[in-house]
């Protein structure tokens, strides 16, 4: 539990000479307590985090404090959804024990911490719940009052910018969700919100800056991914919209709408190029290949060919075939197209097919990725991925 002074009392109290090991181990947690405590008052946060974990690893494996200061540090250093997930890890105590394990200064700690990666996550009135819990623990907690003014202050900016942005007020909301980021700079989902609003104003050099914002807090977020993409698409960018387009359809893969943007991105980036467009597709069917000429365009078409190599004598192609053609539909920006072996010999020799089911993955005609005899779930994996 990392109760130091507990655990050294208890000890004595034992009336025996005490384990040399545990003593050790006592001491190694006493250490890591006291190099935390000083590297969080002058905000050393990989330090506190280092700390935090030796702490964890010599033997305060359910201290709920070390967990808190972890979740802190990792909070402080950008890693936002780290830091949730090391709360969510964390021993639970109920709020009474837990007051009478660590006090009301520790339990307060707690709670501040938790309020904190709830506004980072935009869960706002969990944040504004758990500060108040904290400030009535704690009155004359300095730390705990800024963070429930700041916690109130950033929940009332984001539900008047909510409604106004439900009300086409854009330019209102816009202004709404700055003063939340006034209270709180670092909010990735104030920053993702007013990217939403400057987007909706054509705004999209200023939408594109918040959502880069936003992005360097939570690399993950796939709402500031999609809406960067919807800029930079805007902008015409399609480089740059392609990438995000992309990372957002490995989050949501069955999503039809971000794959639909993605194909035109794809479409629009080889029209700028000058390439040749006419043969691209959305979405139906699975392509059969003919002929070598026909197979080498398709692998060369913006975004990933799968290629299904069969032949029809096969059980397992046979077998496997109504799931292709279901991954086709739920998947319409990829290209799937397949080679019967025999009515194919020379390209299946030439891509070095030597047993069927064989699937192929191809990006700008380059093969990434070979699997033979997959399991559906194994195919799926290997699409969502690329």
């Amino acid at each position: 539990l990392g109760e130091i002074e507990n655990a050294k009392t208890h000890v004595k109290i034992a009336g025996q000479l005490p384990d040399r090991s545990d003593m050790q181990t006592v001491r190694a947690v006493e250490v890591h307590l006291i190099n935390c405590t000083e590297s969080r008052k002058i905000g050393d946060w990989s330090s506190v985090l280092r700390e935090s974990n030796g702490a964890i690893m010599a033997g305060a494996d359910s201290a709920p404090q070390f967990f808190a200061s972890k979740s802190e540090a990792l909070l402080k250093l950008d890693r936002v959804d780290e830091a949730d997930g090391v709360l969510q890890a964390a021993p639970k105590i109920v709020t009474d024990t837990s007051v009478r394990f660590f006090g009301i200064v520790g339990n307060s700690y707690l709670l501040l911490v938790q309020a904190q990666v709830d506004m980072a996550l935009g869960r706002c009135e969990s944040a504004v719940a758990n500060a108040e819990k904290a400030a009535r623990m704690d009155l004359y907690n300095h730390e705990v009052t800024a963070l429930l003014r700041k916690a109130r202050a950033v929940a009332d900016a984001r539900k008047t910018g909510n409604a106004l942005f439900k009300a086409c007020k854009y330019f209102e909301a816009c202004t709404a969700y700055g003063e939340g980021l006034d209270h709180d700079p670092m909010n990735a989902i104030l920053l993702c919100n007013r990217a939403a609003c400057r987007s909706k104003l054509g705004q999209w050099e200023k939408a594109v800056e918040d959502c880069n914002a936003a992005l360097s807090i939570r690399p993950n977020y796939y709402k500031a991914l999609l809406r960067r993409a919807d800029s930079n698409a805007k902008l015409e960018r399609w480089e740059e919209s392609i990438w995000d387009y992309e990372a957002v359809r490995r989050e949501v893969p069955g999503d039809i709408e971000v794959a639909r943007a993605l194909f035109d991105a794809q479409v629009a980036l080889k029209r700028s190029r000058g390439e040749e467009i006419s043969n691209l597709k959305f979405g139906g069917e699975v392509e059969v290949v003919s002929s070598n000429d026909q197979f080498r365009e398709a692998i060369t078409a913006p975004g990933l060919a799968v290629v299904h190599f069969s032949s029809r004598s096969s059980e397992r192609c046979s077998q496997i075939s109504p799931f292709v053609d279901h991954l086709c539909k739920r998947y319409p920006s990829v290209n799937f197209l397949e080679v019967g072996v025999q009515e194919n010999l020379y390209l299946a020799k030439s891509e070095s097919v030597s047993c069927v089911p064989t699937f192929k993955f191809y990006k700008n005609g380059s093969k990434i990725k070979e699997i033979i005899a997959p399991s559906q779930q194994a195919l799926e994996n290997s699409v969502k991925h690329y």
